[in-house]
């Protein structure tokens, strides 16, 4: 039955993809609106005893790290990786990126959700998984070239059942999540809408891929965290991301 939804959801007719084109972020909309419902009915599953949120969580951390390793293995320079998630490393570090998103989660922990100590690790970890990796990228961009949505609604799908999941371990700040998404979603669509018809497409293609990789390796990490074997501070590599499309755009025009 979740199968013939999911086909159900993904297959949108021509008819309401088009009627959906006059919204161009009709996706990150939906996108975010699935995490807000997913996080309520996490909301409801919190009643569940400790051990059975414990379980939940650890099988969401092996499928995150069985996902980035799929998304890994499309490497075709780990050279370049290497050097852009180091290089994303140190400038997320001197921007202090993680710090940033913790105070903010702090924040937000203070103003909606005195005594849940869970909060601020809920809406960071949430928006990490929510925002990195390759399908948000991609839907984005298609949405913004093309009007076509059904990436985002397709993620939108596996979204609103991580969202439930991570609320039912982690708390109400996995539905905050939902800002940033539609925030970073949002701001890629309107940027693909202007920009990226002066892209080649080859270049394209090969920034998609490799995208795909480093943002798999930041997956991983996630993983692992929750998985309570490290502490890595995932934040601080985003900037490893428009390292590598600078280093790919220039091995790209002048290699």
């Amino acid at each position: 039955m979740l199968l013939s939804y999911l086909r159900t959801f993904s297959s949108i007719s021509h008819k309401k993809i088009k009627e959906a084109d006059s919204i161009i972020l009709f996706g990150s909309i939906a996108d975010s609106l699935a995490i807000i419902l997913g996080s309520f009915a996490g909301i409801i599953l919190r009643n569940i005893n400790e051990q059975t949120k414990d379980t939940v969580t650890k099988g969401i951390g092996l499928g995150i790290i069985i996902l980035a390793v799929q998304m890994g293995i499309q490497a075709t320079s780990f050279i370049l990786i290497i050097i852009s998630i180091c290089l994303g490393g140190l400038i997320g570090e001197w921007l202090k990126i993680e710090d940033s998103m913790a105070r903010f989660g702090m924040f937000l922990e203070n103003r909606f959700a005195r005594g849940n100590t869970n909060f601020s690790e809920g809406f960071v970890t949430a928006t990490l998984i929510f925002v990195i990796g390759s399908m948000g990228i991609i839907g984005a961009i298609e949405s913004g070239v093309s009007g076509n949505h059904q990436t985002l609604l397709t993620k939108a799908v596996m979204d609103g059942f991580m969202a439930s999941m991570l609320t039912a371990s982690l708390g109400v700040g996995v539905l905050f999540s939902a800002v940033p998404v539609l925030i970073y979603q949002g701001a890629i669509t309107l940027f693909a809408r202007f920009i990226i018809q002066y892209v080649p497409e080859d270049l394209l293609a090969i920034i998609m891929s490799q995208i795909s990789v480093i943002g798999g390796l930041m997956i991983l990490g996630i993983g692992l965290n929750i998985l309570n074997l490290t502490k890595i501070r995932i934040s601080n590599f985003l900037p490893g991301i428009l390292v590598l499309i600078t280093l790919l755009t220039i091995q790209y025009y002048y290699f």
